[in-house]
């Protein structure tokens, strides 16, 4: 287990130094955001209108693509990868005046990421759209759930202005990654951290 306790220590430094934010990037536009664990909220209220941005950065990192390094080089001189948490994220639209919630499931496709210069496509996707009851924590399945896969291209279109116009946005979608990806950073050297300690109890 000593072995195990001084990887850890050293794990933790090397990860320490490499860490891009001591404190979580700010998403632009107002967005407050809410933290508990792995799961994050942003928040941002509109003219009568409240839009949160639920995520997990559990799952959050897409597979390695293993390019084979050549033989000659030495582990250490491999470059590491930058890693990228790309979530799954839940946008819910609540009007004042409803008793409904729009619920929009938004993902960032795996091929899409890092497409720079594509100033056309939209760097995530809406999977899917539903109902759900305002308050509710427990969402029905019996509510319509509309998959976007079949759907008409214009009325897709018109969803994506309706939450590019309440911030959910390219721009938005960004800067979730690049928050995402420093919170999961973050939990991750904590999760080292806490392994270490349970490591060394005796």
């Amino acid at each position: 287990d000593k072995a195990f306790a001084q990887f850890l220590t050293d794990e933790i430094k090397e990860e320490r130094k490499i860490q891009k934010h001591k404190a979580l990037p700010k998403v632009s536009g107002g967005w407050e955001l809410e933290v508990h664990g792995t799961e994050a909220r942003l928040v941002r209220k509109v003219a009568g209108e409240k839009i949160t941005v639920t995520f997990n950065i559990n799952n959050s990192i897409p597979p390695a693509v293993d390019d084979e390094a050549p033989e000659e080089q030495k582990p250490d001189e491999q470059e590491e990868p930058d890693i990228t948490s790309t979530p799954n994220f839940v946008v819910e639209v609540i009007k004042d005046d409803t008793k409904q919630t729009l619920v929009l499931d938004c993902h960032y496709p795996e091929d899409e990421v890092g497409h720079e210069g594509e100033e056309e496509s939209d760097i995530f996707t809406i999977r899917e759209v539903s109902f759900q009851p305002t308050g509710e924590s427990d969402w029905k399945d019996t509510n319509y759930t509309l998959n976007t896969d079949s759907l008409d291209w214009a009325l897709y279109d018109h969803l994506m202005d309706f939450l590019a116009d309440r911030g959910v946005d390219n721009t938005f979608a960004d800067e979730l990654i690049e928050l995402s990806t420093a919170l999961e950073h973050q939990e991750y050297i904590k999760f080292l951290e806490d392994l270490k300690s349970f490591v060394k109890c005796q």
